[in-house]
């Protein structure tokens, strides 16, 4: 409510008395406690030391040390639902999240937008008085909307932020991140070689953003949400990190299960007579099929250690030490952010939370992966090539995942992993401390709760009502409950009672200890949903979900089907999408601005996402640069688009034009002019592709050719990338290649054109292009 004037108007100022309150900005009650909000990524229930993991995180122990770890807390199974329920307390269909917002659907449960009704914390908190920041992944704007030409109303900035440094999409390059500051792009402070690593970064400016406002108001309490890529892939991590757990997964998957149950028993994380599920739960290739006979994909299947080669194990344990480095060294920025809370004397009174937004990751398929854009554009990772890399792995050179067996191992002792509504998918790490209002000390809590709850235990916490109108939006109701009541309390029975989940065709519904869950594989196209079987376990001592209780039970699972569906219907769950990333990929979504023949770019713009830049695949086309070249000696980038692991540029060096295509990460081809370069005014240097053929399909081949105006000075023949250049956001440049580099060009990072005036860079196409849509799917399936 608008506060009202209070003082005296009169015509002249001396007769009149001022009031200042209705102008004043908001001010947060004195002893108001900051926030710190970490939201990891594809960490599964079991990875880290604190849930009995393999991994060490000495500094989220610290936080455990200092507060609560709960064993039965939940997620949605994917990344942009569970963000929207953390940072909004509403089940994510009700946010319009029902899946990741790359796979918007246009209907009311999965827009990739959330309504403005259902406002986000740090929309609450900054009009309450608190200053509000945001570091990390975002992941909560819709694909079209991720560009400098878009709306930021579903920026970070748009939705409560008052500070932002990260990246808006799935993911990221670690070494060489796709970075937004507020509401523009920027480049990265420095380079891989003299240091750089995303995770550190993003620490640097958590810490420069508070300390900024602390200077000026020491008394004024923060929001922080820290959402760091880690450890999404690409897996990237120095490698001294990674070497700290060499040999240390050379058992095996298998063998990791089995010792972190024990440790699991033992720290009290699951009920002593807890059992692991088998390593393919679902059952073999033979097995596996649905209603209408179709198998279960295949990329869902592990493969057993004992049956891998000594060469695929060696490679395999190796992408383990690197996932575990790389969480470990995440850790470790996390310890810085947690050191300067000491030394500002505001650890004591700050509410910090760690949660993952799903379980770990089985997108490697049964074999992992050193370039995922080779998968992506269905070229298979040969065991010879990848081998290659062994010691590459976790840097620059490679853009890496492991097989799924890892998934299950860090997800132990559920079954299946991220995008499944079993526990595998879902039940993952939440560790809460605030030790100026919490009593316990690394203190375990069994109560179920899910990420909805979140945001009500921070209000309740800060003291703060969820208000009635945010920004003029009459707001809706908070599916969250707090969960304050266990902090002191380890034996309060829990305050939720029901909580449903759907995801890409899997479906589930808890209620009172007990679960209904389908067998529905997701992404398989089945449709049939009225033919699910529904498997019942009772969760509260069966945290495996190993014992099906249906048969026995059959009045149970009616019940809890029913429930299912009226809480489906009351969250807005419909309609139900199990289609293959195939089909949801090629569904029409708006696009900013169409298609078109000719595209124009201009030196000192923002990087153009693929997603809004010209297509070049499986057709011809032409790159024409309009410059002025006054004397000799110009170098520099002329075009670039794409990275080291798929992508192409036009440069100038040694005073010649140069083309070069990177083809998947695989091999450079490289076109070179014979004759230097000419001199004067508004000349054309262009490259022009022509396309004769395809080989493979969808791998278009012909002759790329090098002008100088209309002479030609320079061909050889090429084939171009069939599927996208990046999933990581590298885009097109004009006048310097930013962010990984297509090639190596001499001289130093951004290879900013010198020595001339790049007017304009037109791109010219004809004809329909040919797009390979299931290597696109592919690709989009990959940046959950």
């Amino acid at each position: 409510m608008p506060v009202p004037f209070r003082g005296i108007i009169n015509v002249d100022i001396r007769d009149s008395e001022p009031d200042w309150a209705p102008f004043e900005p908001p001010k947060a009650p004195a002893g108001s406690p900051n926030v710190v909000y970490i939201v990891l990524d594809d960490v599964g229930f079991s990875a880290m030391s604190g849930y009995g993991g393999p991994i060490q995180t000495p500094n989220i122990d610290r936080v455990a040390d200092a507060g609560v770890r709960y064993t039965q807390w939940h997620t949605t199974a994917l990344c942009s639902p569970t963000r929207s329920c953390l940072l909004t307390g509403r089940n994510h269909t009700r946010n319009s999240m029902a899946c990741i917002t790359e796979a918007a659907i246009g209907f009311p449960n999965a827009s990739g937008t959330i309504p403005p009704e259902n406002g986000m914390l740090p929309e609450i908190l900054g009009e309450l008085g608190w200053n509000t920041y945001m570091v990390g992944k975002w992941h909560l704007c819709p694909d079209d909307e991720m560009n400098v030409a878009s709306t930021r109303r579903n920026w970070p900035t748009g939705r409560g932020f008052e500070r932002w440094y990260g990246f808006l999409g799935a993911e990221t390059n670690q070494w060489y991140p796709e970075l937004v500051y507020d509401n523009h792009p920027v480049d990265q402070p420095a380079l891989p070689e003299d240091g750089y690593h995303f995770s550190v970064d993003i620490t640097d400016k958590a810490i420069e953003f508070i300390k900024d406002s602390k200077v000026i108001a020491p008394e004024k309490p923060f929001f922080l949400y820290y959402a760091p890529g880690a450890a999404h892939a690409p897996h990237h991590a120095p490698k001294e990190w990674a070497d700290k757990y060499r040999g240390r997964f050379d058992m095996g998957y298998e063998a990791i299960r089995e010792e972190t149950l024990a440790r699991q028993k033992e720290m009290g994380i699951v009920p002593a007579d807890t059992e692991l599920p088998p390593l393919n739960p679902l059952g073999t290739p033979d097995t596996r099929s649905g209603p209408d006979g179709q198998p279960f994909p295949l990329m869902d299947l592990t493969r057993p250690w004992d049956s891998l080669s000594a060469d695929e194990q060696r490679l395999f344990a190796r992408m383990a030490e690197v996932y575990a480095g790389f969480l470990s060294h995440a850790d470790h920025q996390i310890g810085r952010l947690l050191d300067y809370l000491d030394e500002l004397g505001e650890r004591e009174n700050t509410l910090v939370i760690v949660v993952s937004d799903n379980g770990a990751s089985g997108e490697g398929g049964p074999n992992g992966s050193v370039n995922e854009m080779k998968f992506a554009n269905g070229i298979p990772d040969e065991m010879a090539d990848n081998l290659k890399m062994l010691d590459e792995l976790g840097g620059p050179a490679t853009y890496n995942h492991y097989p799924n067996g890892w998934a299950m191992a860090f997800n132990t002792p559920f079954k299946m992993w991220k995008r499944y509504e079993f526990n595998g998918g879902t039940c993952d790490p939440c560790v809460i401390s605030w030790p100026a209002g919490m009593p316990a000390r690394g203190e375990l809590r069994e109560q179920y709760h899910h990420a909805v709850d979140i945001v009500p235990t921070i209000l309740d916490v800060l003291g703060v009502q969820a208000p009635e109108r945010l920004k003029g939006h009459v707001q809706s109701h908070i599916d969250g409950v707090s969960m304050r009541y266990g902090f002191a309390d380890a034996d309060a029975p829990t305050t939720r009672r029901t909580q449903f989940y759907s995801m890409l065709g899997s479906r589930a519904v808890w209620h009172d200890g007990w679960k209904a869950i389908t067998t529905h594989p997701t992404l398989s196209g089945w449709s049939h949903f009225n033919e699910d079987e529904w498997e019942l376990y009772h969760t509260d001592v069966d945290r495996g979900e190993l014992h099906n209780l249906a048969a026995e039970h059959p009045e149970k699972v009616r019940e809890l089907e029913n429930l299912w569906f009226a809480e489906a219907g009351a969250n807005g769950a419909f309609p139900l999408d199990d289609r293959s990333a195939f089909e949801i990929f090629v569904t029409p979504r708006p696009v900013l601005s169409p298609p078109r023949n000719r595209y124009v770019y201009y030196p000192d713009t923002a990087e153009v996402p693929e997603s809004q830049a010209v297509n070049l695949r499986n057709r011809s086309f032409v790159i024409g640069a309009l410059v002025d070249l006054p004397a000799p000696g110009a170098s520099g980038v002329l075009y670039a688009q794409g990275s080291r692991f798929g992508g192409h540029a036009l440069y100038v060096a040694d005073n010649r034009l140069h083309y070069v295509n990177n083809f998947v990460g695989l091999f450079e081809q490289k076109i070179d002019a014979d004759v230097d370069l000419p001199l004067g005014e508004n000349l054309i240097l262009s490259a022009s592709f022509d396309k004769d053929g395809e080989d493979p399909p969808h791998v278009a081949t012909g002759v790329l050719s090098l002008y100088y105006g209309e002479t030609k000075v320079g061909e050889g023949r090429i084939k171009t990338q069939p599927a996208k250049f990046s999933i990581a956001g590298e885009g097109l440049s004009v006048g310097r290649d930013s962010g990984e580099a297509v090639t190596g060009y001499a001289g130093t990072a951004p290879w900013t054109f010198t020595g001339g005036t790049i007017r304009r860079v037109a791109v010219d196409v004809s004809g329909e292009p040919y797009v390979d849509l299931e290597r696109e799917a592919q690709a989009m399936l990959m940046r959950e």
